[in-house]
């Protein structure tokens, strides 16, 4: 039989570039086959060829109905929360005088030691010139409430409870955030987030090996299966990875929370993108090579040279996004994360015709957020005054905004920052002054100062950035001469997340490692704003319940308590914040988080008589937010009805 003859006669091109298996080979596996068998495997690798052209797809619509039920899940709960608020208030306004007269009558006086006036109280040291501070232990009463429960009386389990106390233990081992892996020195999510990450990955195996046998003739049509599913990734690649993306309202979740999503799916698609090269270079050593085709001519045809270039860039674009990467070459992480997007984005699509829609949509994804939102809507250009702070290593950068009123627009493609922002948004920063490299740097920060309120007109934005080197440290030295420079700032960017794990509980504690202050503060001042409104119907819906605010900041240097300030720091205690600053980690190392957490939760539990929301927020090093993400599993299995997040940017 003749090889360039196809199935009934005609003349074979079979879309996928397998007119190599089918038109220059005599035989499969090196031994003479009959017309017969061969027909019969040709036929084999015909319809696999069409079956993956039929099955991939159906790819998108498991993946779309994932992300509806993900967006009526987030609806759902969000209207269920605002009308159990608005019951909520109609219970709280009643009292609501009676309420406020007591918390003020319960307020620390002020001053600039920052003690309190609850069991929890923390006295200076003298030793320090911060405000470096210890814990008192709580009295034998408090004590004995904590062996017993928790949570008071009416939270006690109970025998009828084994599907409650389940739910519970449930709830614990998806929040819990198991170590690092000691070899590769990677750090975990909690156990919810790998179960979702897991399930991901689990669907693009299935969807990978469904029906091969893995038989001769299977190794074309497996790699001819996973560069298709390669393609389907690569645009939901570009949606987890766009800072501007429709899944933010659809579910409630932005960019930073799915940018897990987005690291795994990139190493899902360089697997992907190696099986799909190993496969094939099978496919020419038992299909193609002992009919005289061999590996130079296999390997220069342009086929194939596109698809190595478009090979090589992925895979050198995962190499550069490695976190120990990242870390010692930030700035040639952006640069080569730009570059080699481009590389692999042309020579992909010139590799093959039926990627094309797939790289079209990818590059159309990547220009939307690149070059029209984020430096055409949401771009601007301020001045801003440069502060070295008294650490001698961190700058704080404050401009001044005059706020426009937010329109349709605003709400449609996103807040600009001249519309404000919301409490642990963050923005872009662009210095071009600092030198040529830098002018296509963005780096992200988080905005210290507190979010402006609908009636303001200027604002106060606020950055804090440490120097370490690269960027943060060629700011620090411009600093030194130059107190006036210009920013690019694209932003703001967040999610409504830790307000809303905060504002709906009974008792609010922030918990903040170093420069993570900046993510808490502002969350500070939005729980303070709200409580201060005094239109019930312009008012938040939990002005009337405002939480209890225990606020604890790990610093490492005493300096470190001058980025907010002690006059800013006693203002917010004066207006019921509870603070607490254990001494400096430089001076006695690190606090025991645990404890303090268990002691602020018992010291609440024993002056309520009902069951209390705890909202736990941290920002800092992953270590400190491992600690409170389990300390809260460990209370949660208890009974304690408490929710933690911790807010960590990370690309």
């Amino acid at each position: 039989m003749n090889t360039s003859t196809a199935v009934g006669g005609q003349p074979v091109s079979v879309e996928d570039g397998f007119h190599f298996a089918l038109t220059r080979s005599t035989n499969f596996s090196g031994t003479e086959l009959s017309g017969d068998e061969q027909w019969e495997r040709r036929k084999k690798i015909v319809a696999g060829v069409f079956f993956n052209r039929r099955f991939v797809p159906t790819y998108h619509l498991v993946i779309l109905g994932v992300v509806f039920l993900l967006s009526v899940a987030h609806w759902w709960a969000w209207s269920n929360k605002r009308r159990s608020r608005k019951r909520h208030n109609r219970r709280r306004e009643a009292v609501y005088n009676k309420k406020i007269e007591n918390s003020r009558s319960d307020q620390a006086s002020p001053g600039s030691s920052f003690s309190t006036a609850n069991p929890l109280d923390i006295s200076p040291s003298s030793s320090s010139s911060s405000t470096t501070d210890e814990l008192s232990r709580p009295s034998p009463k408090e004590q004995d409430n904590e062996e017993t429960p928790l949570l008071g009386g009416s939270q006690s389990r109970t025998a009828s409870g084994m599907i409650r106390t389940s739910l519970f233990s449930l709830r614990a081992a998806a929040m819990y955030q198991p170590r690092p892996i000691p070899a590769l020195n990677k750090v975990l999510p909690a156990n919810g987030a790998s179960l979702a990450v897991l399930a991901f990955i689990g669907l693009n195996i299935f969807y990978t090996f469904y029906r091969i046998r893995l038989e001769i003739q299977d190794w074309f049509v497996l790699a001819d299966r996973a560069g298709m599913l390669f393609a389907v990734n690569l645009p939901y690649l570009y949606v987890l990875g766009a800072k501007n993306q429709p899944l933010k309202i659809l579910t409630g979740r932005s960019y930073e929370s799915l940018n897990l999503f987005h690291r795994r799916l990139g190493e899902v698609l360089c697997l992907q993108a190696l099986l799909h090269g190993v496969g094939m270079m099978v496919s020419w050593y038992l299909l193609i090579r002992p009919n005289g085709f061999g590996l130079v001519r296999f390997l220069t045809e342009r086929l194939i040279i596109y698809g190595l270039v478009a090979f090589f860039a992925y895979e050198l674009l995962y190499l550069t996004s490695l976190a120990s990467f990242r870390q010692r070459w930030y700035e040639l992480f952006l640069g080569s994360h730009i570059i080699l997007q481009i590389v692999a984005l042309l020579f992909l699509y010139l590799h093959h015709p039926t990627g094309r829609p797939y790289v079209l949509a990818s590059l159309a994804v990547y220009l939307i957020d690149r070059l029209v939102y984020r430096l055409a809507l949401k771009r601007t250009t301020l001045e801003a005054y440069a502060t070295i702070m008294e650490d001698d290593e961190t700058v704080k950068l404050s401009a001044s905004i005059r706020l426009a009123p937010s329109g349709y627009c605003s709400k449609l493609f996103g807040k600009h920052i001249k519309h404000g922002w919301e409490a642990t948004d963050h923005v872009f920063v662009t210095v071009s002054a600092l030198a040529p490299h830098h002018r296509l740097q963005a780096h992200p920060f988080t905005i210290l100062s507190r979010a402006p309120t609908s009636n303001e007109d200027e604002a106060q934005l606020v950055l804090l950035i440490r120097a370490r080197d690269g960027f943060s440290a060629d700011l620090l030295m411009r600093a030194r001469s130059h107190r006036k420079m210009a920013i690019q700032i694209d932003g703001p960017y967040g999610s409504d997340h830790a307000r809303s794990v905060l504002e709906h509980s009974d008792l609010a504690i922030l918990i903040a490692g170093g420069s993570g202050i900046a993510v808490l503060w502002p969350l500070v001042h939005y729980l303070l704003d709200n409580a201060a409104c005094e239109d019930v119907e312009n008012a938040s819906p939990t002005y009337l319940n405002r939480p209890k605010i225990v606020i604890v900041w790990v610093i490492h240097k005493g300096e470190h308590i001058e980025w907010l300030g002690r006059e800013v720091l006693a203002d917010a205690e004066n207006r019921g914040v509870e603070i607490i600053i254990p001494r400096a980690t430089e001076e006695v190392g690190r606090p025991d988080l645990q404890d303090i957490i268990q002691q602020i939760v018992s010291a609440d539990a024993a002056g309520s008589h009902k069951k209390q929301s705890i909202g736990v927020v941290a920002s800092g090093p992953d270590s400190m937010g491992r600690q409170v993400r389990n300390t809260c599993s460990g209370m949660v299995r208890k009974g304690v009805d408490i929710d933690v997040t911790v807010e960590k940017f990370g690309w």
